[in-house]
């Protein structure tokens, strides 16, 4: 799509702070944070939303956890735990339609959220 924001990120033409990158995924801090860590986690391959996803998007989406794991790793707070979060349509609180997962911790999360 040529007028995604996430596609442009991936680009370079709008700029983030990246923490996580592959050759499937793209993850950089979300302007927007909710925790002292909430990064958000793309795929490369543009999908507006998970109703979108089809069988040949599986490994796609898996590699968004699994950088979740490492950025968690990476960013020192995988022991400690934290969230992932994937909203679909609006009324779940999908505001950019480009499949994103966020990462949130650094703070307790209480549950059951929204």
């Amino acid at each position: 799509m040529t007028d995604c924001l996430f596609c442009k990120i991936i680009k370079g033409d709008i700029p983030s702070d990246k923490v996580y990158e592959d050759d499937t995924v793209y993850a950089f801090k979300d302007i927007n944070a909710v925790a002292p860590h909430h990064y958000l986690i793309i795929p490369k391959q543009h999908i507006a939303m998970i109703n979108d996803v089809q069988d040949g998007d599986a490994k796609t989406m898996g590699r968004l956890f699994v950088a979740a794991k490492n950025i968690a790793k990476q960013q020192g707070f995988a022991e400690e735990g934290y969230r992932t979060v994937m909203n679909c349509g609006e009324a779940a609180g999908q505001t950019v339609f480009h499949v994103h997962l966020h990462l949130l911790a650094g703070r307790d999360l209480s549950w059951p959220p929204g």
